[in-house]
């Protein structure tokens, strides 16, 4: 585990702007492998809303991610950064499929069309 309070202290001492998230699983290992979902999109009007991210190995095991429940804008040419979380790592990465929502029952559904996307681990910084 993580003594939080320590971290705390250090990015308090240290003027650091960064948030420290210690998110964990309900499961063993109990811990999660976060990646950094950066992407442009290019959509001619806003939109709002929430991705899911799917990632797939090689052999077919299939996770999706746990992501927070804040909604993103995305606008044209802008780039979003958006942290997202697994419950299990998987280290060859065949296929990556995004699912975007607007979690609204009544109105138009909406594309979200991608210029250009990356997904960074966090936890292993050369993938």
């Amino acid at each position: 585990g993580y003594d939080a309070d320590r971290w705390k202290k250090w990015l308090m001492a240290n003027n650091s702007p960064t948030r420290a998230y210690f998110d964990t699983s309900d499961q063993d290992p109990f811990c999660m492998y976060n990646y950094l979902l950066d992407i442009t999109t290019w959509n001619k009007s806003n939109r709002r809303g929430f991705i899911k991210v799917k990632i797939t190995d090689y052999a077919g095991n299939t996770v999706e991610s746990k992501m927070n429940s804040e909604a993103s804008t995305f606008q044209q040419y802008k780039r979003v950064k958006i942290l997202t979380g697994f419950y299990q790592d998987i280290e060859k990465i065949s296929n990556i499929s995004l699912t975007f929502s607007t979690k609204t029952l009544i109105g138009p559904k909406h594309k979200l069309r991608i210029l250009q996307m990356t997904l960074k681990s966090l936890n292993n910084q050369e993938r």
